[in-house]
C-alpha cells in the first residue's frame, strides 16, 4: 500500500511517499480502509522529533483516520500509528461510527482537535456560565471549535486571537464577541481591553513563548490557563508558585493522549460532538484537503500558519 513515511527527522521535506506492507490485524485490532487522514500540529513536532513522546524511525505519521471496517461500517478512529496511509490499524474502543450526514473532514475535525477543545473547556478549565474565554489560534482546528463550544456552553465574552484580518474575521463569524491581533505589541493589555477592561477568566493557549507569558499576566483571580501546545517552538518563562498564589491563578497542561486509556473520556464526548455537528449546532471548519502525495505541502501550510481550520489528506489520491 501507499504511505507517507519519514526515515530521518526534519521539516516537511522529509515526508516521502513509499510502498510499505499492508498492516495485519492482530490482538483485537482491525484493518481500516482509509479514505481520509487528519493533519495535526502534533504531527509536525513528531516529524522533527520535538514531540512529547519519543519517536522512532522509520515512521508513518498520523493519528486520526476515517474509513471503512471489514464489515462495511464507516468510522472515524484513532490509528495505532501510521494514519498517513491507504490502510491503518484501529481498535474498536477508539473507533466511532459516523452518521451519514457527517463528512470525512468534519469527523476528522472532531477527533484530536474537537476532543481537545471539549476537554480544555470542560475537564481542564471547568468553564462556568458567564466566564470570559480567550482562544488563541482562533482560526485553527482547536480554536474554531473551542470558540463555538464556549458560546454554546454559556461563556460570557469570548475573545478570539489570530494573526491576520482574515483569520479574525473567521473567528468572529464562529462566535467570537471580540477579536485580538496575535501580533499586538501589548498582548496582555489587548486581552484585558477586549474583555471590557477586566482581566480574563480562562485562556486556551498553544503558542508558547511570550504569548503564554502575556496570557498568564492577563488572568483574573481564580483564572485558569490551559496550555496544550507550543507552536512557536519557544518556551515561556518559568512559572513560580508564588506568582500563582499571589492572584489565585492556575495553569494546567493538557495532552489528549492521556485520555486514550479511558474510553469514558472519549466515547461520550465524541458522541456529543457528532450530534452537535449533525444538528447544525457545531460547524467544523475544513481548511483544505490535500492528496496523500502532497502531505509535505499540508505540513508546510500548517507550519507557516497560512491555513485555517482542519487540514485533511485524501488517502485515495
Amino acid at each position: 500500500m501507499r504511505a507517507c513515511q519519514i526515515t530521518q527527522f526534519g521539516g516537511p521535506e522529509v515526508l516521502k511517499i513509499v510502498e510499505v506492507p499492508d498492516p495485519v490485524a492482530a490482538d483485537g485490532l482491525q484493518v481500516l480502509e482509509v479514505t481520509s487522514a487528519g493533519v495535526n500540529y502534533a504531527d509536525t513536532h513528531q516529524v522533527e522529533d520535538s514531540y512529547l513522546s519519543k519517536t522512532e524511525l522509520p515512521l508513518v505519521p498520523g493519528s486520526e483516520v476515517v474509513g471503512t471496517l471489514p464489515d462495511g461500517t464507516r468510522v472515524a478512529a484513532f490509528a495505532m500509528g501510521g494514519g498517513y496511509a491507504e490502510k491503518a490499524l484501529v481498535h474498536p474502543a477508539m473507533s466511532f461510527p459516523l452518521p451519514d450526514g457527517v463528512s470525512d473532514g468534519q469527523a476528522l475535525s472532531l477527533m484530536v482537535q474537537g476532543l481537545t477543545a471539549w476537554h480544555l473547556l470542560r475537564t481542564s478549565t471547568h468553564l462556568q456560565a458567564g466566564e470570559s474565554v480567550v482562544v488563541h489560534a482562533a482560526a485553527g482546528g482547536v480554536g474554531t471549535l473551542a470558540l463555538q463550544l464556549a458560546k454554546a456552553w454559556g461563556a460570557g465574552t469570548v475573545i478570539g486571537v489570530a494573526s491576520s484580518p482574515e483569520k479574525r474575521e473567521l473567528a468572529a463569524s464562529l462566535g467570537a464577541d471580540v477579536t485580538v491581533d496575535a501580533r499586538a505589541n501589548d498582548l496582555k493589555g489587548a486581552l484585558v481591553e477586549a474583555n471590557g477592561g477586566r482581566k480574563v477568566d480562562i485562556v486556551l493557549e498553544m503558542v508558547g513563548g511570550t504569548t503564554f507569558d502575556a496570557s498568564l499576566a492577563a488572568l483574573a483571580p481564580f483564572g485558569r490557563l490551559a496550555t496544550f501546545g507550543m507552536a512557536s517552538r519557544e518556551a515561556p518563562k518559568p512559572v513560580h508558585s508564588g506568582e500563582l498564589m499571589s492572584r489565585s491563578r492556575a495553569v494546567v497542561g493538557f495532552w489528549l493522549a492521556h485520555c486514550f486509556a479511558r474510553p469514558d473520556m472519549l466515547q461520550p464526548q465524541m458522541a456529543e460532538l457528532l450530534a452537535m455537528v449533525e444538528s447544525g449546532r457545531l460547524t467544523p471548519v475544513v481548511g483544505g484537503t490535500y492528496p496523500l502525495s502532497e502531505a509535505r505541502r499540508a505540513h508546510e501550510d500548517l507550519r507557516s500558519r497560512a491555513s485555517q481550520g482542519k487540514l485533511v489528506l485524501d488517502a485515495r489520491s
